[in-house]
């Protein structure tokens, strides 16, 4: 299905960003491949037929209808921020029912209500209704093509598939009539899917403290920003991934801030955070600060004091090339056109508890025929983390890659996380049969937060 592709804001999260373009994933259309008359390829259809289950007016004195609807499901945004508003459209091209009567329908006189299925990060439904608008019906015709149009706020981040369900058909002329249509297997077939994201800037809490270093029971001033106003905050000390006897609770002022001075006993403190909660979340959390505990506990006679630091480094990715050759079919056959995805390393060297997720998302195929749509490329995902990782990385469901997207790989947050990691992936361009010889190509971007 065709949609808008939005360029990537940027965000206030305090994570790094990466983005790399795997350059061409390119279906190569060898001698003998993809041979024969060359014609205009439309983009994958995005509508889907199911089974419905309709139910004329009692008037009309005729049996249910058991009959395939066609359908598609299209959106405003292919890949909203969780609070976004999503405007969903529900065009029926081809009803199951028709009108159940002799007597020709004038026009303006259908109203379509109906509903659409959520699936995936967001279960649940939308109600959709369609405008008072139709052509003239004739008597026991087949009822025209209908739009509806409603709105959903995203909860969630992740995948939220889209399916078509119930519609009805109301009339208004002569008298009030229902053509109420139920499908018969729900859900029905999957029509869109939109991939969510976090809000950016979400976690924007920060805390600074006014000195680095101090001596065994020094206390530190640490200074807070843009927590939740009023909410109970705990500043402690960190040793590595655990929290030292070194804590302090209280409440931050109504513009959600603070200034706590917390006293430091521990000599192995090596940070300070700030949380809302009873416990640590890199959702709800800011820091580690560095910090050392100075220790002035004379040494023995002869004794040398040797000190030592780990400094924190960052989230990186690196692809093995940028250029995929997915193998050639056959004109008049078609199927998969298959290949690897070129190997990706993924360093999280950042020290912290926060951790990384890897998406992609791709173009249509375009060639000398036209094009081959963006949903026709499905992925199988894989991972491996590398011994002695904190984090263990997780590969991304096997599925339509698409342009909205999907998760390739990720790791989960954690006290300490970080690690190396290789992610590969087999792909699939499912090509259509007929699809006119030549060399086709699209652009798989990969983006690492």
């Amino acid at each position: 299905m065709p949609s808008a592709t939005r360029r990537p804001r940027r965000s206030a999260v305090r994570r790094r960003r990466w983005t790399a373009v795997l350059g061409v994933l390119a279906l190569a259309a060898g001698a003998g491949a993809l041979t024969g008359p060359a014609h205009a390829l439309a983009t994958a259809a995005a509508p889907v037929d199911f089974m419905t289950h309709c139910v004329p007016p009692p008037i009309a004195g005729i049996p249910p209808i058991d009959g395939t609807t066609t359908a598609e499901i299209t959106v405003d945004n292919a890949a909203p921020k969780v609070g976004d508003t999503v405007t969903v459209t529900y065009t029926v091209s081809k009803p199951a029912a028709g009108n159940p009567v002799d007597l020709a329908l004038p026009a303006d006189i259908m109203t379509p209500t109906g509903k659409v299925t959520l699936g995936g990060a967001q279960p649940g439904s939308v109600t959709v209704t369609g405008p008072k608008k139709n052509p003239p019906v004739p008597g026991k015709g087949a009822f025209p093509p209908f739009s509806m149009t409603g709105t959903f706020t995203v909860t969630a981040p992740g995948s939220i598939t889209l399916s078509p369900g119930d519609y009805n058909i109301h009339t208004s002329y002569i008298m009030e009539l229902d053509t109420p249509c139920t499908v018969i297997s729900p859900p029905a077939p999957v029509s869109e899917t939109i991939v969510a994201t976090d809000v950016p800037g979400a976690n924007e809490r920060s805390i600074q403290l006014a000195t680095a270093s101090g001596n065994v029971g020094d206390r530190v001033t640490v200074t807070g920003a843009k927590f939740t106003p009023l909410a109970d905050i705990t500043v402690a000390g960190r040793a590595a991934a655990a929290e030292t006897a070194d804590k302090m609770t209280f409440k931050s002022d109504a513009n959600g801030g603070f200034t706590a001075r917390l006293t430091v006993n521990d000599k192995a403190t090596t940070g300070v955070v700030a949380y809302e909660g009873s416990a640590w979340t890199a959702e709800k959390g800011a820091g580690p600060a560095a910090y050392t505990v100075i220790d002035d506990t004379p040494l023995p006679a002869g004794s040398q004091k040797l000190n030592s630091s780990v400094a924190a480094g960052t989230l990186s990715m690196s692809q093995a090339g940028d250029t995929v050759a997915l193998s050639a079919v056959n004109f008049g056959t078609g199927g998969a056109s298959t290949g690897d995805l070129q190997t990706v390393t993924v360093k999280d060297f950042r020290g912290g508890p926060a951790g990384w997720s890897l998406t992609g998302k791709v173009t249509d195929f375009t060639g000398p025929g036209g094009t081959i749509g963006a949903s026709a490329l499905g992925w199988t995902p894989a991972c491996t983390t590398k011994q002695g990782s904190p984090s263990t990385c997780a590969a991304g469901s096997a599925g339509t890659v698409g342009s909205a997207g999907a998760t390739l790989a990720s790791t989960p947050n954690g006290a300490l996380t970080g690690g190396e990691f290789t992610v590969d992936a087999k792909l699939s361009l499912n090509v259509p049969a007929f699809t006119a010889p030549g060399a086709y190509a699209g652009v798989l971007t990969l983006t690492l937060t």
